[in-house]
């Protein structure tokens, strides 16, 4: 299949367009910037594109079968000096079901709408969080647009952990540096926890709806349910360290308490039914495997 990635320059649409050109698919990537030149996705055909700008029109997605986007945007997106709730609506409320409408007219008959796990998992969250409403709202509108000849499924993942070949991480080289004692942040985390994912069981899970997934659904997926100290400790683990991360009632710099929407000390936690785990066909148990990959990439053991 001819499949477009939005938001293939990314870590998760990244790891996803290289897991699908693994399997035989013809994949390009779009994005409002070329993918790094270290990464696989370098090397993939380039549709450049603002999807909020609405470039991503019917004669551009023309010729794609399958589409898979996987640019939402969250916080870190937000212009300084933009207004957050008008720029998230913008974004997700309106431009997302636009982009799929664009893919209905362009004849694509496969599109995943990449999603957050949190209205899901924890619909409580909602009454007070814009950014976990508008991500409601993406992937519901997304699934609206959907019609006879064209399949519109939502895949929403929990807190992620993976590497992607050649691609830096605001997140995850930190972590590992912490873990190898070169920042100096005490080794701690905040009570509470939340599910994680690892990148390659989520590009098994999208590959998966894109092949077998049902028309209109809204798969939940995730992996395993930890504490924060627990996941932590994972990465103290995996660089060879001794430290045992001690759990502390406080912010933690490297997780600000505005990175955890349930709350400091309270959980989200993700079942995933077996039914549809099968039916995607993505692995489980898979979080420390993926810790091990990032604590390689980025320093390897102390």
């Amino acid at each position: 299949m001819k499949v477009l990635v939005v938001g293939g320059t990314g870590a998760l649409g990244g790891h996803a367009a290289i897991h699908l050109a693994g399997l035989g698919h013809e994949v390009s990537i779009g994005g409002r910037n070329p993918a790094h030149p270290a990464t696989p996705m370098a090397a993939m055909p380039f549709v450049a594109g603002d999807y909020v700008a609405g470039d991503y029109t019917a004669e551009r997605l023309a010729g794609f079968d399958w589409v898979v986007f996987a640019a939402g945007n969250d916080p870190r997106h937000v212009p300084p000096g933009s207004d957050f709730g008008a720029f998230l609506y913008r974004a997700n409320h309106e431009a997302v079901p636009a982009f799929f409408a664009a893919c209905r007219t362009a004849g694509v008959k496969r599109a995943i709408q990449l999603g957050s796990y949190y209205h899901q998992a924890e619909p409580r969250l909602l009454e007070h969080n814009g950014y976990i409403r508008s991500r409601q709202a993406a992937c519901e509108g997304a699934r609206a647009e959907g019609a006879p000849g064209f399949d519109v499924i939502s895949v929403n993942a929990p807190f992620m952990v993976g590497a992607v070949p050649g691609l830096p991480s605001a997140i995850f080289e930190p972590y590992v540096a912490w873990a190898k004692g070169q920042i100096p942040i005490e080794a701690y985390a905040p009570p509470g926890g939340t599910n994680f994912m690892s990148f390659r069981s989520l590009s098994e899970a999208i590959a998966g709806a894109l092949e077998r997934g049902v028309p209109g659904a809204a798969y939940l997926v995730g992996d395993e349910n930890l504490s924060f100290r627990d996941y932590f400790q994972l990465f103290f683990d995996a660089v060879g360290s001794t430290t045992q991360v001690e759990e502390r009632d406080a912010e933690l710099p490297l997780l600000p308490d505005v990175a955890i929407p349930q709350g400091r000390g309270n959980w989200v936690r993700v079942d995933p039914d077996p039914a549809e785990v099968a039916l995607l066909g993505y692995r489980r148990h898979d979080v420390a495997a993926a810790v091990a990959e990032v604590a390689a990439r980025f320093g390897g053991a102390a």
